[in-house]
């Protein structure tokens, strides 16, 4: 066991690192975001994911307007070093949309179906 570097990851041009949210006790897939090192660090230390929101050049803590928060059970590194997997409580919708997951079109034999429709 060695102490966790966020810096030690591969991140892209831009300093960003793809991150997949995924319910820690369903195990369904729930979004992916980007985050930069600093991201990173602040999801580690206060347990409350943070992304980089690349549209507004800002730090993005998950729930902090909508309450839709996601709160960080564990973090996993790809052996890679270039994509990270959260795996997190979620509370509420995690998609900007209301639904449950932003995964929520399946495209089977050429044709899109709605999964879901969003949470009330």
């Amino acid at each position: 066991m060695s102490d966790f570097d966020p810096n030690s990851l591969k991140f892209n041009d831009q300093g960003l690192i793809p991150a997949i949210a995924q319910d820690a006790d369903s195990h369904e897939v729930l979004m992916m975001a980007w985050m930069n090192a600093e991201a990173v660090s602040r999801t580690l230390e206060t347990a409350r994911v943070t992304y980089w929101s690349r549209s507004r050049q800002a730090f993005w803590v998950k729930g902090e307007t909508s309450g839709n928060v996601q709160e960080l059970v564990s973090l996993r590194v790809d052996c890679d070093r270039d994509c990270l997997l959260m795996l997190v409580k979620q509370t509420g919708p995690a998609c900007h949309t209301g639904r449950r997951t932003c995964f929520y079109t399946d495209v089977t034999g050429g044709s899109e179906i709605e999964l879901m429709t969003p949470m009330e």
